[in-house]
């Protein structure tokens, strides 16, 4: 005969009462640890959290936002989610939110203003209590969206005279200059830039760094060694292949971003080029994959572990102090130079560029 089946114990699922029964304490104490009150003495609040991690509670999201007032929800919005730069700026950012008691919404603009303008709605539907803006100069479409519902921001390079509005300054200028002096002592004179999309501020700015740069360094700049690209891979591809067109090139090429870069190691190596021996190659980022290149790649490091800490704090501060007088409106994330395996003294014979 056929075993009859045993009968499932159903186990039923805590609540608030459960929660409240365990720690011994009422079902007001336990809403009120769980929404960060500080009416709840700190015994009490190890109580309740000690029995909400026994019986694998989870609370409510959205009752604690009814009962607190607070979504405890902040957005992020990114340029672009293909490029590694930007998931690895969200990891950091939602590993330093969530150690904080936040929660995050992800969004990305992928360049175009009608789906940024989306994300903006999404996020102001979800009652977000405030959106880091990492965009680097598509911002513009967005901003009144933003400010004029009260919403606090955050901006990288992008200043605006609002009270809720607070700015990360990049500093590329240190990393760029760095870079510069790293290849001229090396020997190389002849040195292309291939810039990011003119669109962005940032690329703007990248590239007016590296001019300043060049000039610092007693150093000749080539204009049409100065090539506009996507920050992609495919824009280093195509940022190359225009040098194909000058009798003389240059022995060194700084990127504005790594994409760029790791897009130009593909091209050296599709003409037959040795990079560092023919050609040596800056990136600028650091993102994970610079070290693992053929050769790993020198690169400017942009550390999207402080950029992500201060997109918070400055979120952190308007959402938690927003009467604070004294507060930081403006926080700084250096740049530094990471020398690897894509640059070194260029060969005798390309003392005046490669030949074509």
């Amino acid at each position: 005969m056929p075993r009859k089946a045993d009968r499932k114990t159903v186990i039923k699922t805590p609540d608030i009462r459960t929660v409240a029964a365990v720690a011994k304490v009422s079902i007001a104490t336990v809403s009120r640890t769980i929404n960060g009150s500080p009416l709840v003495s700190e015994r009490l609040s190890k109580r309740v959290w000690q029995a909400i991690k026994q019986l694998n509670y989870f609370p409510n999201t959205h009752a604690r936002t009814l009962v607190s007032g607070r979504s405890r929800l902040l957005g992020i919005i990114v340029e672009n989610i293909t490029n590694p730069f930007f998931p690895e700026l969200i990891q950091s950012f939602e590993e330093i939110a969530v150690a904080n008691g936040y929660e995050i919404l992800v969004s990305s603009s992928n360049s175009d203003p009608e789906v940024l303008t989306n994300c903006v709605r999404r996020m102001l539907e979800r009652k977000v209590e405030g959106v880091a803006v990492m965009t680097f100069g598509e911002e513009e479409p967005i901003l009144d969206q933003l400010t004029h519902r009260n919403v606090p921001i955050v901006l990288a390079e992008f200043k605006l005279d609002d009270p809720k509005a607070s700015t990360i300054l990049l500093d590329y200028s240190t990393g760029i200059h760095a870079a510069v002096n790293h290849l001229a002592a090396l020997g190389h004179t002849k040195i292309a830039f291939f810039a990011g999309p003119h669109k962005l501020h940032s690329a703007i700015t990248r590239e007016n760094d590296f001019r300043t740069a060049m000039q610092a360094a007693g150093l000749a700049i080539e204009k049409h060694w100065i090539i506009e690209c996507n920050h992609t891979l495919k824009g280093g591809v195509a940022g190359y292949a225009q040098l194909k067109n000058f009798p003389v090139r240059p022995t060194a090429i700084v990127c504005s971003n790594d994409m760029i870069a790791i897009g130009v190691l593909r091209a050296a190596y599709m003409e037959g080029l040795h990079v560092p021996k023919d050609l040596s190659v800056i990136g600028l980022d650091d993102i994970d994959f610079a070290e693992f290149t053929l050769p790993p790649l020198t690169t400017i490091r942009l550390s999207r572990i402080d950029l992500a800490r201060a997109a918070f704090e400055a979120l952190r501060q308007q959402a938690e102090d927003p009467g604070d007088p004294h507060m930081q409106r403006e926080f700084l994330v250096s740049t530094s130079l990471v020398v690897r395996g894509s640059t070194s003294t260029p060969r005798p014979k390309d003392s005046a560029g490669l030949s074509a």
